[in-house]
């Protein structure tokens, strides 16, 4: 938008001859400013240095403006005068104009935000760290609800049936569901062996070290019995599920989202749900508790080694001691976690992976919430049933 006349060709009359000026005058506690010529593009660079002059200049109550003699002006030269308004009323100064145009009025109208918008000081201070600490907490609350409803959601759509596609009479494919069980269950059965056998073995070396004091070392095996069968065989295997075959489930899937596999399938008919989660999570509820019962036993065989090696028990009397120690109640109180954890370990890694966006990083990202999520959830779950068999004294 520019005030002034244009000819044929475009040009301004008189816009190479009249260059922008100012005239100042001071009285009576009032700075008068008469602006004339040519305020536009290509000429307020010429009367920049001037009117920061005036911007510096102090000492008067009023600042009266006079636009009558300006020829031509546009945006460029609105913001000019405006930032000089802008600088006098943030020093108080009562500002007085005149012979301004409507048009001017609009165009001073429309820079005067843009001017007033200026960081006075700087950058805006960040909230302090407390400010910053509740928003985190209330962010991540945020977070874990949509969570819960995306997991409720895969659940539900889980255990209603899974349809693989419309129409067809069933929707349980067994090939898929055994080769999950093959790839995370019996492939998952050496790490499992070796980490429960080492656990095993240190909970029974440093058992038998601290009841030695006591001349208590027999009490080595009600330890690792109970210890081992109620709490860590299934939380250790839990959580070497959780980071191996969850962290899997997270790449796969994400992998899919990202080459849009997800939606091809919905575009044909099937259900991805169906055909992606429900193998996995059936096949995490059925290895879990059979990798529990291998975990125990490879445990158990470490704490026998090592109580032979730390408190002379032979193997004969441990296993004579065990069958005293626990009954059928300390080893069901394992095995009942495990579909639990089965269940959440396959629904929160199922959730990440289907929260994947279309980059590699946002791959990483949830591949490694996915971990993280599920074996925190798997620790406090095991808590809360500590905390249930406690009430029933299971």
């Amino acid at each position: 938008m520019t005030i002034g006349k244009r000819d044929a060709s475009g040009t301004t009359a008189g816009e190479a001859d009249h260059e922008p000026r100012v005239a100042i005058g001071e009285e009576d506690g009032i700075l008068g400013c008469a602006f004339s010529g040519v305020w536009t593009t290509r000429t307020v660079a010429l009367i920049d240095a001037d009117m920061r002059k005036i911007e510096k200049r102090s000492g008067f109550k009023t600042l009266a403006l006079d636009l009558s003699k300006i020829e031509k002006m546009d945006t460029a030269g609105a913001w000019l005068i405006d930032r000089l308004v802008s600088a006098f009323e943030k020093k108080g100064v009562k500002i007085s104009l005149q012979g301004q145009s409507e048009i001017a009025n609009i165009l001073l109208d429309a820079v005067g935000e843009a001017v007033r918008r200026e960081p006075e000081s700087g950058p805006a201070r960040p909230p302090n760290i407390i400010i910053r600490a509740l928003e985190a907490v209330g962010r991540r609350v945020y977070e874990m609800r949509d969570d819960f409803l995306a997991s409720m959601n895969i659940l539900g759509a889980t255990i209603r049936g899974a349809q693989m596609k419309l129409g067809r009479g069933h929707a349980v494919n067994p090939a898929a569901i055994f080769n999950q069980i093959d790839r995370m269950g019996v492939g998952a059965i050496p790490v499992v062996v070796l980490m429960s056998a080492i656990v095993g073995a240190i909970v029974a070396q440093q058992g038998a070290y601290q009841l030695s004091y006591f001349g208590a070392d027999i009490f080595v095996v009600d330890l690792v019995g109970v210890l081992i069968l109620r709490e860590l065989g299934v939380l250790m295997t839990a959580i070497m599920i959780a980071g191996r075959s969850g962290s899997a489930i997270t790449a796969e899937i994400g992998s899919m989202k990202m080459r849009e596999e997800v939606d091809a399938l919905k575009v044909i008919g099937l259900n991805p749900i169906g055909v992606l989660v429900f193998p996995r999570l059936v096949a995490l509820v059925i290895a879990l508790p059979c990798l529990t019962i291998i975990a125990n036993f490879a445990a158990l065989g470490g704490g026998i080694v090592a109580a032979w090696l730390y408190s002379d028990i032979a193997p004969a009397a441990f296993i004579d001691r065990l069958r005293v120690a626990i009954d059928l109640s300390t080893i069901f109180a394992g095995l009942i976690k495990a579909p639990f954890m089965a269940m959440i370990i396959g629904t929160i890694a199922s959730v990440e992976g289907m929260k994947v966006g279309g980059s590699a990083e946002s791959l990483g990202q949830h591949v490694t919430a996915s971990v993280v999520k599920s074996i925190f959830v798997v620790i406090i779950l095991d808590g809360l049933f500590a905390i249930f068999y406690a009430a029933i004294e299971f």
